[in-house]
């Protein structure tokens, strides 16, 4: 690495751990100011909020912002760096505009790897703390209101139950099903089902058997009885936020449970997991662009291309926000809707390089 590189990559990652800083500390304000109300109903020291929740807090959003925070920070270097006419003694001097970007690549790159290795496994481990405090003072008490709801607990098992109470984890209407292919084999229902945090069981109030072959149906009644399902309380607790609190290996489990079971909420999951493997290209992309929209001297001044940063890298934001939706909604498939704005970036960077002085 070269005198240069190092210069240039320095200016560049401390100006991106400065924008970093500056952007979340104000927009943890404004959330102090949304949210104050909360804390003062429910008593809360300023230590308490402090460490469990903006403590937390800050690097979701340094995380959720990073695209933004590179862009701007790479246009407010290299803009400075092309107001004071070093650009061009740079290119002057024989180096071409390709090796001029291979600091920022690097740069971009351990922010990429780093980002990765947040979202992956650091950050969700901080969001477990912050969105159960947000759940617990901050949110209404959360109350299941899933109605005939049916779950595959096994390879030929169904579970079903017609309401469940979360309050006191007692579910209504109980039936559990065995079907082979597409043939009834076994239905066993029961008035109630509650689960027994001592146990970790289920207790079944008398329950009905029937049992079928071909024409054939046979009755049987059991006495009230303890039982363990591929069921737990925690399938009809509160979903908020949770793919934000899964890491990797966790969220790749839970959608795997989804898929088994033939959830009908599996694309928000796979959504989530797409999109920390594009987070880190998008990266990439953005700290090129970046340099290609502020390589040269313009009359608005560094003031005017950081404005441009501002707002090509929020136009990514509402690009990732709207591919996001759409795979939720199941039009796009989660893969190609975490990709796309990534996607259409990289043919923007493409045409722009075009126009760059070499």
């Amino acid at each position: 690495m070269k005198l240069l590189d190092k210069y240039i990559l320095q200016k560049f990652l401390t100006s991106f751990i400065f924008t970093v800083l500056v952007l979340v500390m104000v927009i943890c304000v404004i959330d102090f100011t949304e949210k104050n109300d909360d804390f003062i109903k429910h008593n809360l020291s300023a230590k308490k909020v402090l460490l469990e929740y903006y403590v937390n807090l800050f690097p979701y959003f340094a995380n959720l912002l990073s695209p933004i925070t590179v862009f701007i920070a790479v246009v407010f270097v290299t803009a400075r760096l092309a107001a004071r006419t070093e650009i061009v003694a740079i290119l002057a001097s024989g180096v071409s505009f390709k090796r001029l970007l291979l600091p920022y690549i690097m740069g971009g790159t351990i922010i990429g790897i780093v980002t990765f290795g947040l979202t992956g496994w650091i950050i969700p481990l901080a969001n477990k703390t912050r969105v159960a405090f947000e759940r617990l003072y901050v949110k209404n008490p959360y109350v299941y209101k899933g109605r005939n709801v049916h779950i595959k607990i096994g390879p030929r098992s169904y579970a079903y139950m017609e309401s469940y109470d979360n309050t006191n984890n007692v579910g209504y209407r109980f039936a559990l099903e065995t079907i082979e292919g597409t043939q009834l084999k076994r239905r066993m229902t029961a008035d109630a089902i509650s689960w027994d945090s001592t146990r970790k069981a289920w207790k079944l109030t008398p329950q009905l058997v029937r049992t079928f072959n071909g024409q054939q149906e046979k009755l049987l009644t059991l006495p009230a009885r303890d039982t363990t399902l591929n069921l737990y309380p925690k399938d009809f607790a509160s979903t908020y936020r949770l793919s934000e609190t899964l890491t990797l290996p966790e969220l790749n489990a839970f959608i795997k449970q989804k898929i088994e079971r033939g959830a009908d909420d599996t694309q928000i999951y796979l959504s989530e997991k797409y999109e920390r493997y594009a987070y880190p290209y998008a990266i990439l992309i953005l700290t090129v662009i970046g340099v290609i929209l502020s390589a040269r001297k313009s009359r608005a001044g560094v003031g005017g291309q950081i404005a441009l940063g501002f707002v090509l890298a929020f136009i990514f934001i509402i690009f990732v926000i709207l591919s996001r939706n759409l795979a939720q909604v199941g039009q796009v498939h989660p893969m190609l809707a975490a990709w796309i704005p990534s996607l259409v970036f990289t043919g923007i960077g493409i045409t722009l390089y075009r126009f760059v002085p070499q």
